[in-house]
């Protein structure tokens, strides 16, 4: 698949307790893959990140992991490690997300915990200071995100986000809209 375009694609490693977050990580990959969009990812084998890794090769996609090395020994002694179409081992996670950024044409964010809220985050200010110009959006699966999207209109009308950053950040509760919301 080179030349494809791939997003980035920011998710949980655990599946939370709703099952529908689990339906949209797999929602996801069937629609990268239906697109012709490749995956790039945190590399992990469980969690969302495993469902929607998994959906993705299942199907005949591209998935890339880029995982740090630390991270490598918890998931190499797992016996469902995924088989993906490549693995990038780097140092850190600063080199981690670089490297995501590099490879991506976008960026989207399933449900997720600090992790998912840190990369969304450092990649929305990445945008906001013009370091790179690619769209970037949340799947809202069961209103999983309002509570964050209602923050970010507050910190808009509280003066510390100005609308135009508000806007780099589009929403779908489904990853067929999103992503032609993006425009892949």
């Amino acid at each position: 698949m080179t030349g494809t375009k791939r997003i980035c694609v920011f998710c949980g490693s655990s599946l939370g307790f709703n099952h529908g977050y689990a339906e949209a990580a797999g929602d996801m990959g069937r629609a990268l893959v239906r697109r012709g969009l490749g995956l790039v990812y945190g590399g992990e084998s469980v969690g969302l990140m495993g469902v929607l890794a998994d959906v993705v090769m299942t199907e005949g996609g591209e998935a890339i992991g880029v995982l740090p090395e630390a991270m490598l020994a918890r998931e190499t002694g797992k016996p469902d490690l995924l088989d993906l179409t490549e693995l990038r081992v780097v140092d850190s996670m600063h080199q981690r997300k670089q490297l995501m950024s590099d490879l991506s044409a976008g960026f989207v964010a399933l449900p997720g915990g600090m992790g998912t809220f840190e990369e969304l985050c450092e990649i929305l200010t990445w945008a906001q200071l013009g370091i790179h110009s690619k769209p970037i959006g949340l799947v809202n699966s069961a209103g999983y995100y309002e509570p964050l999207l209602t923050l970010f209109d507050h910190a808009v009308t509280e003066g510390f986000i100005a609308p135009t950053n508000r806007m780099l950040l589009k929403s779908a509760d489904t990853p067929d809209e999103l992503l032609d919301d993006l425009g892949f």
